[in-house]
């Protein structure tokens, strides 16, 4: 064994002498290790030295840290999502509810009017009645009808309610329009809503996931540097 080897030093960490070969000069140590080890010891210096135990132990703790760390962010990460999903106002509404709520009387009764008109129900009733109307006029009443062909009183009627059935329904058909208008534009709030969720979902993801590649690094690289001193005291001891 060198004279060096055998030399005495004091550790700053335990104060104790140990011989050099048992310590690690603190400018060897490792930054992550450095910053654990100044938090409970404000006399640290990279001019001292530093024990083998107190370095294992100070590694060990840090480790244990570096776990902890991670389990909170994780914890804290799943805390914010549950939070925004109890607090956030859902963008998704029911358009259907909202938009008859401000609908007159009128647009009620004009929205039947084009609910009936465009039936099957309409047109077979339509159909019958001037059936009906024809049938009487031609034959039941003989030689007076009321509307004789070419039935200018039903061309009337069939004319005055075409007149008014056109303009309701295209009352109807516009009051549609601009629900389908704010349906397309829910449409576009949730899905915009999502995007920016995905987008802020998939950053967090990449901030963990460096996160987890440094403190993996930082791991190796203190594994590393137990293994080499491992085998630097084994290849001390004599033979």
């Amino acid at each position: 064994m060198s004279k060096h080897a055998s030399a005495q030093v004091t550790c700053q960490i335990c104060h104790r002498q140990v011989r050099r070969a048992d310590a690690v000069p603190g400018e060897l140590v490792h930054p992550a290790v450095v910053t654990t080890i100044e938090r409970q010891h404000h006399e640290w210096t990279p001019t001292g030295f530093i024990c083998l135990s107190d370095l294992h132990r100070f590694r060990i703790e840090h480790v244990r840290e570096v776990l902890e760390i991670e389990r909170g962010e994780l914890t804290a990460l799943e805390s914010e999502v549950l939070k925004s999903l109890a607090t956030q106002e859902t963008v998704a509404k029911d358009i259907n509810t909202r938009f008859d709520r401000t609908l007159t009387f009128g647009e009620r009764l004009a929205d039947r009017v084009a609910e009936f008109g465009g039936s099957w129900t309409f047109v077979t009733l339509f159909g019958l009645a001037v059936l009906g109307w024809i049938v009487v006029n031609t034959w039941m009443l003989g030689a007076r009808p009321p509307d004789p062909f070419p039935y200018i009183l039903l061309n009337l009627c069939l004319s005055c309610l075409a007149a008014i059935q056109a303009p309701i329904i295209m009352m109807s058909q516009n009051r549609q329009e601009a629900k389908d208008r704010l349906r397309s534009e829910q449409d576009y709030r949730v899905d915009l809503k999502a995007e920016l969720e995905v987008r802020q979902i998939i950053t967090r993801l990449d901030q963990l996931l460096s996160h987890q590649w440094q403190r993996l690094l930082e791991i190796q690289e203190l594994q590393l540097e137990s293994i080499a001193e491992l085998a630097r005291q084994r290849e001390r001891k004599p033979g």
